[in-house]
């Protein structure tokens, strides 16, 4: 006896007998198992089913239908609601715990997370291996989110922390000889323009960002002269916040940005020089 197929999710339309289903079971109602799965026709790549189901539980969590704390169905109730198999449901279980939106507990059942932004935040710094670096990707990235922070920044900072900008900017001066003390120097100006942009999703995107290959900025400021031109870079951009210049502060901060982009590449190279000659 054939059985009919089992139809595949499609994302941009949800079937309301699947959802239905998965409300019920949301519900703790039970349900009965699935029939054995037949595609009719050509083997499906299971990752684009997984990658449905992922987005599927994305779409519920950001319309509010699933929150922080709910606790999902079972492996075996989640199969019958979206009638699929354990295998792509079980991936795409795995790609959301990784994202941090989902998280494992006792019992083999998962739990939707606190979904903040640091959580979701966590597996980004150890993305990209220095194998793997991409310093065209990561700058463009960081042109991104940190011109957008400068320039709220400008918009919404006290009188207050553009004048502790400005103060972090100017200690630069003091330490530029130390690149332990200048890196903290560093660091710390830079999280000062973020927080004075006042919101937090960007602001952790951009500490992710910041802390991608760090051994390369590690390299680059022992480079001569490299502390010193981020040093009045920096000054140019608290400059600028103080003046109350917004469009000012975000070309300074991007021509700061490419001075780094250009020494990171420079430190890329020297390091790639390097292991080269030593395999030789």
């Amino acid at each position: 006896m054939t059985r009919a197929p089992t139809a595949q999710l499609d994302p941009r339309q949800a079937s309301p007998t699947i959802a239905d289903a998965f409300d019920a079971l949301m519900s703790g109602r039970a349900q009965p198992e699935p029939p054995a799965t037949d595609f009719g026709g050509p083997a499906i790549e299971r990752r684009s089913i997984s990658e449905q189901v992922a987005n599927r539980i994305l779409g519920m969590i950001k319309s509010g239908n699933l929150k922080s704390g709910d606790r999902l169905p079972t492996e075996q109730q989640m199969a019958i609601a979206l009638g699929i198999s354990r295998p792509p449901l079980r991936e795409a279980l795995k790609a959301l715990t990784l994202m941090g939106v989902l998280e494992s507990r006792q019992g083999g059942r998962y739990t939707v997370t606190d979904l903040s932004p640091s959580r979701l935040v966590a597996p980004f710094n150890a993305m990209l291996s220095i194998h793997d670096y991409d310093v065209a990707i990561h700058y463009e990235a960081r042109t991104v989110v940190d011109l957008a922070l400068v320039r709220l920044c400008g918009e919404r900072a006290s009188e207050a922390h553009r004048a502790r900008i400005m103060e972090l900017a100017l200690d630069g001066r003091r330490v530029v000889a130390d690149t332990v003390a200048f890196r903290l120097n560093d660091a710390e100006f830079h999280q000062a323009i973020n927080v004075g942009a006042d919101n937090v999703l960007l602001l952790t995107v951009a500490e992710g960002l910041y802390n991608i290959a760090l051994e390369l900025r590690r390299i680059a400021v022992t480079q001569a002269d490299v502390m010193a031109k981020s040093v009045a870079d920096h000054c140019r951009v608290a400059e600028a916040l103080v003046r109350h210049d917004t469009a000012g502060a975000v070309e300074a901060y991007r021509h700061h940005l490419d001075h780094v982009r250009e020494t990171t590449i420079r430190s890329l190279n020297g390091m790639a020089a390097a292991g080269g000659e030593a395999g030789e």
